[in-house]
């Protein structure tokens, strides 16, 4: 008889499953690959999820449902922690009543991100406990844990997931009965939820208990268990690394690391002294090299050129083998590039035909600064464009200012482009300025997800909707172009050289649906009557 509990699951996907059988009450996110799943598969098992505008919203709706007394989920990649941190930081010390798992996605070897950040560092910055999965059972199993312990000790769990255990797939043994879930109910502690400094410097002496009792309660839990072997060869790994070392080394001792902040550095201590040699296989920054040197335990790290770039059998192998040896190139892929029928085709040829100075972001539009348009001069973060270039204004001489351009995705203005707007008009540069909205309906580099501007929920439902003109205008900006950039029309055209022109303040939104979701669309329409 076939086990319905026994199923072939992406980390994502065991993420989800988990959160669903936790009964977790609300989950939260923006989409970022490699995070993106885990909140599209919790909604498809029934769980409520929902997309934020970015992840510093995100976080805040999470951590009102966890003083509520709920279980909540909130998903990110790495690069959206950055965003988030400032709730993240604050809510160590406010803890909360329920359950709050946080999701960071870290993407090593950067295969869709912008740096290659190792956010186990924002484990002690901000003084949260760590848990990360190895494969698709512990993402799973660790979910289960984070929550228990973020209700036992009240306070936010950070659950690290990498790329390669995002999206690998391994077996999952699921429970067979769900969690029971507390009932959301609000019971008012002034003391610990408002942080001003006369309640926040006992929170912060709080804080650092639960602390202490969760680094003695790891010393001898059973997250971090010892796999005997040959005393000649001990490794101290954690996440993905583990199963590269069973494979390069199968004979060797290995202490795999579960909850890694806070450490159990008597256990880490103890199982160094009982090899010869004590080697930690880490992707990424040194984290645990230095959290073990500085405890005073002698281990070995690995050389700085594995630093970079996800770590795997034969780059493991090497670190063992002390092999400094310069490491072959892989083969050049095909560069990507923008769809045929794209409607940003026009739009950065029109740029480049201008020798435009163009300020770009995060999305599938930063696409263009590869040839032939080579039309992108900056990309820094999401919702850069506009500050960059209104900087860039500020300081060029006229001539060369007049030329700059910032171009933005209809999600990324959402995410963070707002604030930019708002910049924009309040400290106008001289020349004035002029900002793109590549508006194609959806989140599209992600796996075209929804957003505020598209009407439509995570599941697609219809919701309101935020229309990009209207927060254009409302924030003061007069000269608003709402134009359709297709091949054969010359009206995107003649909106840009009048903007560059008029030396004024001006927003052309180039609104056009992505035609990878053309079928999506009229499927939606036809299903409900969508807010136009």
């Amino acid at each position: 008889m076939k086990d319905q509990n026994r199923q072939l699951l992406s980390g994502d996907e065991a993420i989800a499953l988990a959160a669903r059988h936790a009964g977790v009450a609300l989950g939260t996110g923006y989409p970022g690959t490699p995070s993106t799943e885990i909140l599209e598969v919790f909604s498809k098992l029934g769980g409520v999820a929902q997309w934020s505008p970015n992840e510093k919203v995100a976080m805040e709706v999470a951590i009102g449902a966890a003083f509520a007394g709920a279980r909540a989920l909130c998903t990110m990649k790495h690069v959206g922690l950055n965003v988030a941190a400032d709730p993240l930081f604050t809510a160590s010390y406010t803890g909360v009543t329920g359950a709050l798992v946080i999701v960071s996605a870290d993407d090593p070897g950067m295969a869709s991100s912008q740096n290659e950040q190792d956010n186990r560092r924002y484990a002690v910055a901000a003084g949260l406990p760590m848990l990360e999965p190895s494969d698709s059972q512990e993402a799973y199993d660790f979910t289960l844990q984070a929550i228990e312990i973020s209700e036992r000790w009240q306070i936010p769990v950070l659950l690290r997931v990498t790329t390669r255990v995002c999206h690998s797939y391994t077996v999952v043994q699921s429970r067979s009965d769900s969690t029971p879930a507390p009932e959301a109910s609000f019971a008012r502690d002034i003391r610990s939820r408002v942080m001003i400094p006369a309640y926040a410097r006992p929170a912060h002496r709080r804080l650092r208990k639960k602390l202490a009792e969760i680094q003695a309660w790891n010393e001898t839990s059973k997250l971090n268990p010892v796999i005997a072997g040959s005393p000649m060869l001990g490794i101290v790994a954690s996440g993905i690394s583990v199963m590269h070392a069973r494979e390069v080394a199968p004979e060797a001792s290995l202490l795999k690391l579960s909850l890694t902040h806070p450490l159990p550095l008597k256990q880490i201590e103890q199982f160094a002294k009982s090899v010869q040699r004590c080697v930690v296989i880490e992707e990424g920054d040194p984290y645990l090299v230095d959290a073990i040197r500085a405890a005073g335990v002698r281990v070995e790290g690995k050389a700085e050129m594995y630093r970079f770039g996800e770590l795997d059998v034969a780059r493991v192998k090497r670190i063992l083998n002390y092999d400094l040896t310069a490491e072959t190139s892989p083969p050049p892929g095909k560069p990507p590039q923008l769809c045929d029928g794209c409607q940003y085709r026009v739009v950065f040829e029109a740029l480049r035909k201008r020798d435009c100075i163009v300020a770009g972001d995060i999305g599938c539009y930063t696409l263009g600064v590869l040839q032939p348009f080579e039309a992108i001069d900056s990309c820094v973060c999401m919702g850069a464009s506009l500050g960059v270039g209104l900087g860039l204004r500020h300081v060029l001489p006229p001539d060369q200012a007049r030329r700059v351009v910032s171009v933005i995705g209809d999600s990324t203005f959402m995410h963070t482009g707002i604030n930019g707007l708002v910049e924009m008009v309040y400290n106008p540069p001289a020349t004035g300025h002029v900002l793109i909205i590549l508006d194609n309906s959806t989140t599209a580099m992600t796996g075209h997800q929804e957003h505020p501007g598209t009407g439509r929920k995570l599941n697609h439902e219809p919701t309101n909707k935020v229309t990009l003109e209207s927060v254009a205008r409302g924030i003061g900006v007069e000269r608003v172009f709402v134009v359709e950039p297709r091949l054969g029309s010359v009206e995107f055209e003649r909106a840009l050289d009048e903007s560059l022109a008029s030396g004024e303040l001006s927003v052309i939104i180039a609104r056009r649906p992505c035609i990878l979701i053309a079928k999506e669309l009229k499927r939606y329409e036809q299903q409900c009557e969508c807010p136009k």
